[in-house]
């Protein structure tokens, strides 16, 4: 079990790496305007989207299934966990649409739009550390 659990840490700390990264990267992209920059961001939020961020989501969803199903974790701060992981995954899923936008020369927001959302997954983990270590129910 302690193999499993530390990969699903190992997979959680890179998926985090990049919710972090990418929204910090839009702001940078929506205030450039020349387009060498435009087109050096589209590259470096690609890269980290499809390469870093969504293999580590998937395989840290894989190794918190396996912790959960294959050796009994249970208890009232997982559902509460569980919950945080699924507004996770919708984060994931709209960062993904908002590169896309980007991508396409679309972009919406502005770069304070960008700081705020990139505040998002910051509280997101302090509650989940918090629930997992303290257990609170």
């Amino acid at each position: 079990m302690l193999w499993v659990k530390s990969l699903h840490i190992i997979f959680m700390v890179t998926w985090f790496a990049g919710l972090f990264y990418l929204p910090r990267l839009f702001v940078y992209h929506a205030m450039s305007e020349d387009a060498p920059s435009l087109e050096r961001f589209k590259v470096m939020e690609r890269k980290l989207y499809y390469g870093i961020m969504t293999p580590g989501a998937v395989l840290t969803i894989v190794f918190g299934l396996w912790l959960w199903l294959g050796h009994g974790i249970s208890g009232g701060w997982l559902h509460a966990k569980l919950a945080l992981v699924v507004v996770l995954i919708a984060y994931h899923v709209h960062c993904g649409r908002l590169l896309a936008d980007f991508r396409h020369d679309r972009n919406r927001h502005t770069h304070v739009y960008y700081r705020w959302f990139n505040e998002i997954p910051v509280a997101i983990l302090i509650a989940i550390v918090i629930l997992v270590v303290v257990k609170p129910f």
